[in-house]
């Protein structure tokens, strides 16, 4: 069989080419049909998706909902809170040592409960050993073969990193695996251009005749500077809350302790989310480009009123420069 070199560079054309059109295809805005949601969350690493989403899971629970949250990040912290700081065997280190042994996974070894929220975490290669988003892949893989369509919960939560841009990240805005995503951020910059990278891969897709839409942003650490509230605003988002920068959420979350309940005092705020989450409907963002997401930001603190001046061939040379010979013709006078 002989490949159409030709007939491939037009196909990826097409592709580049449908992606720069306005689609017709709509995002659904009413509530997802499936009796199963499946949201996935994106964040930068470290801005709180784990700490929202153990407390979120352990509301639903209450709320007598079933709930499987499924950590998709390398460093398989998601379920750290949910199980007071124990890890949880992961998909992937399961995987390879049941496979060196002979033996097939089994929803035991890699699926625990607490709380009635059921919980796993996919897990990742060691450092060096192998690509993250693979990983992620192959855990998906698992999970399908361990029945994963069949399963019966009301909620399934999708904690990804939302700063690692390589395709298994990506799985569930790509392939369409879930209904509608989340972000979480805070009040800085880089979380901010996190959130509007991953509203960019959605619309991205979308054009591509994707159906993944994003519900919402959750405000983590809020400090009342009001970046976040903007960004929101700006790429037409709505807000399913704020949750403050409190000593006493820092501490909690520092000690593994839940406040996603009604005996907390924060059990209102994350019943709250957990209604949001729930009834939101997927929008379409509207992406910022760089000079528009530096605006929402005091040009004193982000470098906005920097001016870019070109470097010059004797820049780089220095020392090493010498003058060099005109190429210009010069004629004798005749």
């Amino acid at each position: 069989m002989t490949l159409d070199i030709p007939n491939l560079k037009d196909f990826d054309q097409r592709l580049r080419d449908e992606a720069q059109e306005e689609p017709t295809l709509e995002v659904p805005q009413s509530e997802p049909t499936k009796h199963t949601q499946i949201i996935a969350i994106y964040g930068k690493g470290g801005i709180g998706k784990s700490f929202t989403l153990a407390n979120l899971s352990c509301m639903m629970a209450e709320q007598g909902k079933r709930v499987l949250l499924i950590g998709c990040d390398p460093k398989s912290d998601t379920t750290s809170l949910l199980f007071a700081g124990k890890a949880c065997p992961t998909i992937i280190e399961t995987s390879t040592r049941k496979k060196l042994a002979g033996e097939e996974v089994a929803i035991g070894d890699v699926c625990f409960k607490r709380n009635g929220v059921f919980a796993m975490e996919l897990g990742g290669p060691e450092v060096g050993r192998g690509c993250g988003g693979r990983g992620i892949i192959h855990g998906f893989e698992l999970l399908e073969k361990l029945g994963f369509h069949d399963w019966d919960f009301d909620y399934v939560l999708l904690d990804f990193l939302g700063d690692v841009v390589c395709g298994g990240f990506g799985l569930p805005i790509a392939r369409d695996m879930a209904q509608k995503v989340i972000l979480v951020g805070s009040n800085d910059l880089q979380s901010l251009y996190v959130a509007n990278n991953v509203c960019s891969a959605v619309e991205y897709f979308r054009k591509m005749g994707g159906n993944v839409g994003v519900a919402g942003l959750v405000i983590n650490k809020d400090d009342g500077t009001g970046e976040a509230q903007a960004f929101a605003k700006a790429v037409d988002i709505p807000i399913l809350a704020e949750i403050p920068a409190a000593e006493d959420l820092r501490k909690k979350s520092a000690n593994y302790q839940i406040v996603g309940t009604s005996q907390s005092q924060w059990g209102a705020l994350f019943a709250g989310l957990a209604e949001q989450v729930s009834d939101a409907p997927p929008v379409h963002p509207q992406p910022l480009d760089q000079d528009g997401l530096l605006a929402l930001f005091d040009s004193k603190d982000t470098g906005g009123d920097v001016v870019l001046v070109p470097a010059t061939d004797a820049d780089m040379r220095g020392k090493n420069a010498k003058p060099k010979e005109s190429l210009e013709v010069v004629y004798d006078d005749a």
